[in-house]
């Protein structure tokens, strides 16, 4: 995966986190879109990667209890230092 400190990275990582975290939680397919006010079909659509609104992804992830944080994915020297003291 091209996840790095549980950031994603990419529409297709983020399906598969997407399902991995639907299925850890115990949730259907059904039950997330009953949830999210969705469609079935939105949730599938989400899990294979496809282009969806954004909006139904939102209420897709919030179903999930969770939430999308914007963070700057530039280089930081002091926090790449700290990743390899601590080895």
């Amino acid at each position: 995966m091209l996840t790095m400190s549980n950031f994603i990275l990419s529409f297709d990582d983020l399906a598969k986190e997407f399902k991995a975290e639907r299925k850890a939680l115990g949730f259907t397919q059904a039950q997330i879109a009953k949830n999210a006010g969705l469609r079935r079909e939105t949730i599938i659509q989400i899990e294979a990667g496809e282009n969806v609104q954004v909006y139904s992804l939102l209420k897709a992830i919030s179903a999930l209890g969770k939430a999308i944080e914007i963070v700057d994915r530039r280089i930081d020297y002091d926090r790449l230092k700290e990743m390899f003291d601590e080895s």
